[in-house]
Parts: C-alpha cells; structure tokens; sequence
C-alpha cells in the first residue's frame, strides 16, 4: 500500500508534476480525462499528472484561488512554473510538461 502524500510532497518533487484541479460535476474535466491519459502515456516518466477534486480538497483549491475547472498547474521543485484554466490540448501540455523536464 502507497503511503498517502502531502501536496508539498507531490509537488515538491524535480519531476515535472501537473496538478489537474478537477470536480465530479464539470462536464469539461471530464472530457479532459481521456487528453491526460493520452499524455502521461507519451511522456513516460520525464513528469507526472495528478487530479485534486476541488471539492474534496477544498483548503488546496482555496490556497491556490482555484476559480474555475479544469485549472492546470505546472510545479517544479515545489514552484508553480505554468497555470492554465479550461480545455487544453494534448500537445500543449505535452509540451509544457517536456520542456520542463529538460530544465534544471
């Protein structure tokens, strides 16, 4: 069994992690899931894709000022480097998420 991680741990990692904030009733999320399955599968282990339901983590999403969903955010070393709300295309993020792989 995983032990269960902090969000500081998540994010505080070197590898790229995109934090997808998401709820149950968002019909865009939800046309989402299939884009992020797509790209965590072409991009391996140079990053990582979690979902945070806004709803059953609402003191992250009210830290974060989460607005509207889907919002993508991008951290690095425990640094938010890219955010994004609404639909976003596979290459996009893709891209986002290699190029920061690449940076040290």
């Amino acid at each position: 069994m995983k032990k269960r991680q902090s969000f500081q741990e998540i994010v505080g990692s070197s590898v790229p992690t995109l934090v997808d904030f998401t709820a149950a009733w968002c019909g865009p999320c939800k046309m989402m899931a299939p884009v992020l399955k797509e790209v965590s599968g072409r991009i391996g282990d140079k990053g990582r894709i979690i979902k945070i339901d806004i709803d059953k983590n609402r003191a992250i999403a009210e830290k974060l000022r989460i607005m509207s969903v889907p919002t993508f955010i991008l951290y690095k070393d425990g640094k938010a480097i890219w955010q994004k709300s609404g639909m976003q295309s596979a290459q996009q993020l893709e891209d986002v998420i290699l190029n920061a792989a690449k940076t040290s």
